[in-house]
């Protein structure tokens, strides 16, 4: 497989090359030149599989520049037993909330997020590309809440590998500012920036744009527009098919379509459920849900993407939602327009601050089985409330957004699997409101926000953050 850029200003790369890169050289993102096909034949016989050897299938598909020994010696020691326990991923069924509903547990490595699934393997593959070729990198990412710390708890202590994070300062939960801040590790430096999310976001984005700092540097970068974190992502939704259809005959299991209900800001997590749907995993449809930071919930709506302002952005109880210009909708756009059509018509995001693509709605869903819906602060607490009062399972305010979502699309006859984003631990103030309650707290998540913190503060200024960088980038 092969890498291009939506820009179109790339020549094709490979895995590797594209895993170190960010963002492509003419700003654009990286995408697949082509896709496999799953057969229902190949999906059957990676059915016995533990977690960490279907990574080694699925990722293979897409890094088919590395050796498939030492890409699986990098899925064992990323989803190692004292990193995830087995099963890795497991599937809790949620039937008394509503038939066919399971939660899909992806928040069981060291931060209690779904992001250590793509982060703990890009912790392996990222240092044996630089060890191989000699290099080192200074990765440079935007965190609404997780990202930052699966990055951080991912690359700690290893060699070549620098983590510069930014975070909004003020905007993320005391346990995901603890995961982060709390780590004294010479290799990693926090920066809280005073603004929002979309403000580091487009901080790293203009740090990114010139192509001779970026290079003298070494910048990379490991938030969801890393192509590694798109092809790790992809696993899980292998997975939860096949662990939701494990019960199903033969016959059934040819034809046995789910949906997946997934709570999304960025649209990272659920582009890697666009790429598994596209390669031929039985997935119906693909429920998008937003909170009250609804850009994305309209544009599948109405074909008709604004990104709002930064005043605009709300901060709510799922923060690490709380993003009004999704990186990662930039590569659907690429495929829903072809190549000539969206250089056509992207620019037109730049120069007005949106984009009409309301004549390309109606094949949202028809034909990539797109659909949407927005949770509010009181649909979350309620959903948290139901869940925990019907199943005894506690659930963090953007898995229950998610939840929100799934219960208001679901149709008879179609299993629909709910994306875990965290553990409520994470986010204990929220769910106290919604349980009446506080939930008792884990002896070590106690330790965890008694410990020192270490982060600098800094402004929405693109220069301040290129001294920084200067300042702290690792050199060969």
């Amino acid at each position: 497989m092969q890498f291009i850029s939506t820009r179109g200003g790339m020549a094709p790369a490979g895995f590797t090359e594209v895993l170190l890169s960010g963002l492509a050289p003419d700003g654009g993102l990286t995408v697949p030149d082509s896709l496999p096909a799953l057969t229902a034949a190949t999906l059957e016989s990676w059915r016995g599989l533990p977690y960490a050897e279907l990574a080694t299938e699925v990722i293979g598909l897409f890094a088919t520049d590395v050796p498939r020994e030492d890409l699986a010696r990098l899925t064992a020691a990323a989803y190692a037993p004292d990193r995830f326990p087995s099963p890795v991923v497991p599937l809790t069924p949620l039937t008394r909330v509503a038939e066919g509903l399971d939660l899909v547990g992806l928040s069981e490595g060291p931060t209690m997020a779904f992001k250590d699934l793509a982060m703990q393997f890009l912790g392996q593959a990222i240092p044996y590309v630089l060890a191989r070729d000699g290099r080192v990198l200074n990765v440079l990412g935007a965190t609404s809440g997780d990202t930052g710390s699966a990055a951080e708890h991912a690359f700690r202590g290893q060699e070549g590998v620098s983590v510069i994070m930014l975070s909004p300062h003020g905007r993320m939960s005391d346990v995901q500012r603890a995961q982060m801040y709390s780590l004294d590790e010479p290799n990693i430096l926090n920066v809280a920036v005073h603004g929002v999310f979309d403000d580091c976001q487009n901080l790293v984005k203009a740090v990114n744009a010139n192509p001779e700092f970026k290079a003298r540097n070494s910048i990379g970068a490991v938030n969801s527009i890393n192509v590694g974190r798109i092809a790790a992502q992809c696993v899980y939704y292998v997975w939860a098919w096949l662990r939701a259809t494990d019960e199903l005959d033969a016959t059934e299991r040819a034809h046995g379509q789910v949906d997946v209900a997934v709570p999304s800001g960025n649209f990272g997590n659920i582009y890697a459920g666009h790429l598994a749907r596209e390669m031929g995993v039985p997935i119906r449809r693909l429920m998008l849900a937003t909170n009250e930071n609804n850009v994305l919930d309209e544009f599948f709506r109405t074909g008709v993407y604004t990104p709002r302002s930064r005043e605009d952005t709300l901060a709510t109880s799922s923060p690490s939602m709380d993003i009004s210009r999704a990186s990662n909708l930039e590569r659907f756009v690429f495929e829903l327009l072809g190549a000539d059509e969206f250089s056509r018509r992207w620019p037109e995001l730049e120069e007005t601050g949106s984009l009409d693509l309301s004549d390309q709605q109606p094949r949202l869903e028809s034909e990539f089985g797109f659909t949407s819906g927005t949770s509010t602060h009181e649909d979350r607490l309620a959903a948290i409330r139901l869940v925990i009062t019907l199943s005894g399972r506690l659930i963090d305010p953007h898995t229950a957004d998610a939840v929100t979502v799934a219960l208001a699309r679901m149709e008879p006859g179609f299993p629909t699997l709910v994306l875990e984003t965290a553990k409520a631990a994470k986010f204990g103030a929220t769910v106290a409101e919604a349980i009446g309650g506080e939930q008792p707290v884990d002896e070590a998540v106690s330790e965890l926000l008694k410990a020192p913190q270490h982060v600098a503060e800094l402004d929405d200024d693109v220069d301040a953050l290129r001294t920084l960088i200067e300042e702290h980038a690792l050199r060969r």
